[in-house]
């Protein structure tokens, strides 16, 4: 049987010390950014991208130390993202992991820098040998951030969030955003171990579409938590797609039939480990808790 709680948990402690020690306290003038960039990426959060980045990682047997800096990146790079997203000029929320957001916590300006700044530091990461002792796999995976999380990534389904506000989009428009917004940042994590262990073209690409449908199931339950779950479970204001008129699967299909699509995509996403046989038994378990989960 697999605990995945106390695998999730096992994993959130082995990257939030990576965290601690690659996000350190300064001294000085800076100080302040550091402290900002240290309270939006410490102490908080599924750490679902982290555990995507372990666990593929530990397919190909890859060093723990190594895969944790790897990890701690990618969470890093979606620190930023939140900080920016709750900022006034875009999702104007108050509210992230049970905290004030980071903008309420310093003010607009430190958010915006520590953002900035947590983003340079993924990618400084990544590119220290500390992370692999293959420049070329260094390589890979700086480019494959910078396209994840770029424009025709994150960033820009982040744009077509905020353009497409109010109106009424169909299921493959919202499913192209969702993509983008979500679902490309959690494909990178399920790459990440490919890339790490040097795996086949096959094996990279069977991970990469496990992490599409996964990215795509995880966050129509999102949007389902949006409509059904309240703030203290969530960590964040509930109702708010509603309210703003996102678009999301739950609008456009409705609760019960939203519930079904992101069943049969995270059962589609376990599909593809078939490969990895019993090793796989965590992500296939991870597919199930996505859709299941109640924060």
């Amino acid at each position: 049987m697999i605990d995945l709680p106390s695998e999730l948990a096992r994993v959130s402690g082995t990257v939030e010390q990576a965290l601690d020690i690659l996000l350190p306290p300064v001294e000085g003038a800076e100080g302040r950014l550091a402290e900002a960039m240290r309270y939006a990426a410490l102490g908080g959060g599924k750490r679902l991208r982290a555990f995507l980045v372990m666990e593929t990682a530990a397919l190909f047997g890859v060093n723990e130390t190594c895969a944790a800096r790897v990890a701690a990146s990618v969470e890093m790079l979606h620190a930023y993202s939140l900080v920016h997203d709750d900022l006034p000029a875009m999702d104007d929320d108050d509210l992230r992991r049970g905290k004030p957001s980071t903008h309420r916590a310093f003010d607009d300006a430190t958010a915006i820098l520590a953002g900035d700044a947590l983003q340079c530091r993924a990618f400084e990461i990544l590119a220290e040998p500390d992370t692999h002792s293959d420049p070329q796999a260094r390589c890979e995976l700086v480019a494959a951030l910078g396209a994840a999380a770029g424009a025709r990534g994150m960033a820009g389904g982040q744009m077509i969030d905020m353009m497409t506000e109010g109106q009424d989009l169909d299921a493959p428009a919202v499913t192209r955003l969702q993509a983008l917004k979500t679902g490309r940042l959690i494909q990178y994590s399920a790459e990440c171990g490919a890339i790490l262990g040097r795996a086949t073209s096959m094996q990279r690409h069977l991970l990469a579409a496990y992490g599409r449908d996964l990215g795509a199931a995880f966050q129509i339950a999102d949007d389902v938590l949006d409509v059904e779950g309240d703030a203290a479970q969530l960590g964040k204001t509930a109702g708010k797609d509603a309210a703003v008129g996102k678009a999301t699967m739950v609008a456009v299909l409705g609760l019960e039939l939203a519930r079904a699509h992101a069943d049969m995509l995270a059962r589609q996403a376990a599909a593809h480990l078939d490969e990895f046989g019993s090793r796989g038994a965590n992500l296939r378990a991870l597919a199930g808790f996505v859709i299941d989960r109640r924060s």
